[in-house]
């Protein structure tokens, strides 16, 4: 991200509205290797193909921020990697880390791993020093330090179905098993942040959070991702939750989040209503159904019914509801930025 971007990306959080509206997009791995031309394969296994896929883009759309920005991941493989998972790679499909807690007693075999040596984490890191002389160069900063979200990994640790069930059959359990994950993250989020010291936001992308009700969120989700967005000393905290997002959204600010992306599901007048206007929200056009399949005449349609929703267009980032979804073509991202300069 360009020093200019970073400083509006703040300003806006801090509510400074600005004419146009900022545009910006979560992309990684399901989106960019197909735009850029490359497998999803490539794009992970080559750091050069990494690299000028994301250069390639920020080059394209000079006026969107794309955040994290040149972010080094492996889809959802990278943190469960860590906890010993087996990551199984397609040459045009998402990876997928596969459960190693078979049965519930095994939660409490489970070691808090270390960032520094286990799994994909460490790659992670050596990708992004290898290129940021070169991401610097172009103009732009490592500025996020990212992670799945505990109940995310948590998931994938588990099975999605029987964490789900464990959080109501077995709550101590899983209050072991979201602790251990829990340090995890913090330590790999700091491990991050200190390694690039031009890192001054978090990212932490968790859906599950998404699929409980209040009471489960209260108990399960809040007290950890409270901890997780307080470790480190950051101005931009950022969640992403692309599924349910009505029972967290009243709890943001009280978890120290300051920048939400949501589902599509749910207007931005309602989001500015839960969040009390505190939180800047990124988003809210349907990310599979208008932005990767609609026309130019469905982006701009959609854009000013988004906008008309609210009168108050301060704390709003124009973006999707998610993150940027696979084939989404370019002149729907260059609608949305023509369509944002249009609306007054």
């Amino acid at each position: 991200m360009r020093a200019e971007q970073w400083e509006k990306l703040l300003a806006v959080i801090e509510g400074e509205v600005f004419e146009p509206l900022p545009v910006g997009f979560i992309i990684d791995s399901p989106w960019l290797p197909s735009w850029a031309g490359m497998s999803i394969l490539d794009y992970f296994s080559s750091e050069q193909m990494w690299f000028e896929a994301n250069l390639e883009v920020v080059r394209q759309f000079p006026e969107v921020l794309f955040l994290p920005g040149f972010w080094s991941e492996f889809g959802m493989c990278t943190e469960p990697s860590a906890f010993g998972s087996r990551c199984r790679w397609s040459e045009n499909e998402m990876p997928f880390a596969g459960k190693i807690i078979m049965d519930i007693k095994d939660i409490h075999l489970l070691d808090k791993p270390n960032p520094k040596t286990d799994g994909l984490p460490p790659l992670i890191l050596k990708r992004l020093k290898h290129y940021q002389g070169r991401i610097e160069e172009a103009g732009h900063s490592i500025k996020f330090a990212v992670s799945r979200g505990p109940l995310n990994v948590a998931s994938f640790l588990m099975n999605s179905t029987e964490f789900l069930i464990a959080i109501r059959t077995n709550p101590e359990d899983v209050q072991k098993l979201l602790g251990t994950i829990t340090d995890f993250t913090v330590d790999w989020l700091r491990l991050q942040a200190a390694t690039f010291s031009s890192i001054d936001g978090v990212l932490i992308l968790d859906d599950i959070v998404g699929f409980l009700g209040e009471e489960d969120f209260r108990k399960t989700a809040l007290p950890y991702l409270t901890r997780i967005f307080q470790s480190l000393d950051v101005t931009a905290k950022f969640f992403h939750n692309d599924a349910a997002g009505l029972i967290c959204a009243p709890y943001l600010a009280q978890m120290g989040v300051n920048l939400f992306n949501f589902s599509y599901e749910h207007s931005l007048a309602e989001m500015k209503e839960l969040t009390r206007n505190k939180i800047t929200l990124l988003g809210n056009i349907p990310p599979r159904d208008v932005l990767a399949a609609g026309t130019v005449e469905d982006v701009n349609k959609n854009v000013k019914e988004a906008l008309n929703s609210v009168t108050d267009k301060s704390h709003i980032i124009m973006s999707c509801g998610g993150g940027m979804p696979i084939d989404v073509p370019t002149e729907n991202i260059e609608a949305i930025v023509s369509a944002v300069k249009k609306c007054k």
